[in-house]
C-alpha cells in the first residue's frame, strides 16, 4: 500500500474507533503496557514522548511516574484519540501531561529532547516502523531509553483473521506488513539498526477475553485498526464479515465466552 494511502486510513480509522477503543482493549492490552512500563523504568522529573498513545492509556499512567516535575507528551495520528486523551487527563485533573495530532516517522520535536521514548502497539499501523524507530533515537538524550511492544507473530494471535476477512472485501490491505515486527527478531534488528544498544526483549503470551461473540466483533471491526474499512461496509456485509470472524474464532468459544490467544513483543534499547 503507498505509505501515504496507508496513513490516511490509519488517521480516519482510528478517529472512528476513538470513542470504542478503551471499552475494547483496555483490559486486553494491559499485559503489554504494563511491561513496557516496567522496562522503561521511569522516574521522577522526567521528559517522555508518548508515540502513538490512543487515547492515552499509557501516557496517563506514565505521567503519574514522574510526578511532580516531570512532563510527558502524547502524539498520535488520529486527531479524535487526541482530543479524547486531552478530555481524559482534564477530567482527572492531570496537568503533567499534553497531547498533540503527530505522526510517528516524522515528529518536529528537537535532537535530545526527552529521556524516556514509549510507543505501545502501535508501530504495526506505521508505513515505515524503521525510520519511526531512528526518529526515537533522534529525540532521546544520551543515555535516554526507547521501550516499544508490538504484537507478536502471527501464527500465535488467534484473532489473525480479522485482516483477511476485510481485505477480501475493500480494494487494499488494510494493514499489510501489521506482523513483520513482532517476527523473529525484527523488533531488536531494527532497534539495533537504528543505533540502540543494551536492546532487551519480552515475548508475551496472553488471552483476550470477550464475554460475547458481539463484545469480540466490536473490539475488532468498531474499536481496532479496520474501522474505517468496516464503516464503509453495507449491513449485509457488515453481518457478513461478523459471522466469518466468529467462525475463525470457533475454537476459542469456551462455554458461553471467548479466551483468544495473543502475543506481545516488548524491546528497549538505549542510546
Amino acid at each position: 500500500m503507498d505509505a501515504k494511502l496507508q496513513r490516511r486510513v490509519q488517521r480516519y480509522g482510528w478517529d472512528k474507533a476513538a470513542s470504542y477503543y478503551e471499552r475494547s482493549w483496555q483490559t486486553q492490552l494491559e499485559p503489554a503496557q504494563s511491561t513496557l512500563l516496567d522496562l522503561a523504568a521511569l522516574e521522577p522529573g522526567g521528559e517522555v514522548l508518548d508515540v502513538a498513545c490512543g487515547t492515552g492509556l499509557v501516557t496517563l499512567r506514565a505521567a503519574a511516574a514522574i510526578v511532580p516535575s516531570g512532563m510527558i507528551v502524547g502524539t498520535d495520528i488520529s486527531e479524535q484519540m487526541v482530543l479524547a486523551a486531552r478530555d481524559i487527563a482534564a477530567g482527572r485533573g492531570i496537568a503533567n501531561a499534553q497531547f498533540e495530532r503527530m505522526e510517528a516517522e516524522q515528529s518536529t520535536f528537537g535532537d535530545n529532547s526527552f529521556d524516556v521514548v514509549l510507543c505501545a502497539l502501535g508501530l504495526m499501523y506505521v508505513p515505515d516502523p524503521e525510520k519511526a524507530i531512528r526518529d526515537f533515537h533522534r529525540v532521546l538524550r544520551p543515555g535516554g531509553r526507547a521501550v516499544c511492544a508490538v504484537w507478536g507473530q502471527r501464527s500465535k494471535c488467534g484473532w489473525a483473521e480479522i485482516f483477511p476477512i476485510v481485505d477480501a472485501r475493500v480494494q487494499s490491505e488494510v494493514c499489510p506488513m501489521f506482523f513483520r515486527l513482532g517476527t523473529a527478531q525484527n523488533l531488536q534488528h531494527a532497534f539495533s539498526a537504528a543505533g540502540f544498544g543494551d536492546i532487551v526483549e519480552r515475548r508475551l503470551e496472553t488471552r483476550l477475553e470477550y464475554a460475547t461473540g458481539d463484545e469480540a466483533c466490536d473490539a475488532a471491526f468498531v474499536g481496532g485498526p479496520v474501522a474505517l474499512a468496516y464503516s464503509h461496509f453495507s449491513p449485509d456485509t457488515k453481518s457478513e464479515a461478523r459471522k466469518e470472524y466468529l467462525e475463525s474464532l470457533k475454537a476459542y468459544l469456551i462455554s458461553d465466552h471467548y479466551s483468544i490467544p495473543g502475543e506481545f513483543v516488548v524491546v528497549a534499547g538505549t542510546k
